[in-house]
């Protein structure tokens, strides 16, 4: 007998992103844009956290959901923040980052042959993640007309209301878009009307620039439809220590436990210590880094203006997401990585909806960031 991948990991194909960075790596003098990673180090107090724990000797598994202080941290900043109140001791579940938050999410609270709506353009797992759980999928593609925002027209015509579910990210990977309170009413509004519940993706919370974030979980009847997925990685740079969170009613979350404690037991504990001191007192870092977003954004909407690109104003996360100047996104990508060393992502990696556009990152350093439209205005011309 030879070993063949099952039937739900062959239909699904390798990242589109990934083909980028292989390319990448194997150039000299690349300036990537194509990574979705903040290029700042995690705060200093949080990786001393983390040293400390280890001399310690604190190395052992925690408590399935986590560690409880760490959960009361996460509460405590989740009122604070984003005005979301949620008990530590049986609505919060700290994970292996925000990614198997949402793998838990589709397998345990999903069954074989129910169907979830993916706002699409999207973050690369949603949809695999929910083939491998035997889920359908419904696309549920957004239009640069309306900025890429999840709207009630764009749910009807794409047959969303037969869904059992809807996932969607906001501030939006790959777009950059956001969503005010008043536009997510509609989709609160269409949720409620037709009994979907809810996957929000909110790992960019912290990272909007024209208007504070709202979570659907706090509109009228919707948290106790919603389950609401954040982390570490984005906002406190601290990706590597594979640590996010997912918050819903204790149905959902002790649901979800029971897959994890089976699969990942807990998350990392090394993470955990690092993480509860991130919370305590590592805002200014975080302040500083989302003002240096925001200047880098401004650079980089300013320059694809300039040569003739459009983009609409994305206000949160840390991409911009112009229109392809040519026919084949994937096409351009490539060649302009071979012929001026810039690593961009075609739209198409993300989905529907994502056809016919590129996804730059603007988390690099700004000098990098100005070689790199440079080195594009010049392929262009």
């Amino acid at each position: 007998m030879t070993f063949e991948p099952a039937d739900r990991v062959d239909a699904v194909p390798p990242s589109g992103i990934r083909r980028f960075f292989e390319l990448a790596e194997e150039m000299d003098d690349i300036i990537s844009l194509g990574v979705g990673e903040p290029d700042f180090s995690a705060p200093w107090a949080a990786r001393e956290a983390a040293i400390t724990s280890l001399e310690r000797g604190q190395t052992s598994y925690t408590a399935n959901r986590g560690k409880r202080e760490l959960r009361e941290r996460i509460a405590g900043y989740e009122t604070e923040r984003h005005d979301l109140t949620y008990d530590p001791d049986e609505e919060i579940l700290v994970t292996a980052g925000a990614s198997e938050g949402l793998d838990l999410a589709f397998r345990a609270l999903l069954n074989p042959g129910d169907s979830i709506a993916v706002a699409q353009p999207c973050y690369v797992s949603y949809v695999p993640g929910a083939t491998f759980a035997g889920v359908d999928v419904v696309d549920v593609p957004t239009r640069v007309e309306d900025e890429f925002k999840l709207t009630r027209e764009v749910l009807e015509q794409s047959g969303a209301a037969e869904a059992d579910a809807l996932v969607y990210c906001y501030p939006n990977n790959p777009t950059g878009a956001t969503m005010t309170g008043e536009e997510l009413r509609e989709v609160a509004a269409f949720c409620r009307e037709n009994d979907l519940v809810v996957f929000a993706d909110e790992i960019y919370a912290d990272l909007t620039y024209e208007h504070d974030h709202t979570s659907i979980a706090t509109l009228p009847g919707m948290r106790e439809r919603t389950v609401v997925f954040n982390g570490f990685s984005k906002a406190f740079a601290m990706t590597g220590f594979r640590l996010g969170y997912a918050m819903g009613p204790p149905e959902a979350i002790t649901a979800m436990n029971r897959v994890h404690q089976y699969t990942m037991l807990s998350a990392p504990t090394t993470a955990q210590y690092a993480a509860i001191e991130a919370l305590e007192n590592c805002w200014e870092e975080v302040e500083e880094m989302t003002s240096q977003y925001d200047r880098r954004r401004n650079y980089v909407l300013s320059r694809l203006d300039g040569m003739g690109l459009d983009c609409f104003p994305a206000s949160g996360a840390f991409y911009a997401f112009p229109e392809c100047p040519w026919d084949d996104a994937s096409e351009f990508a490539e060649s302009l990585l071979q012929s001026e060393g810039v690593a961009v992502v075609p739209g198409t990696a993300f989905g529907e909806g994502g056809d016919g556009h590129l996804r730059l990152s603007y988390a690099t350093g700004l000098d990098d960031l100005k070689e790199a439209m440079n080195r594009m205005e010049s392929f262009l011309q």
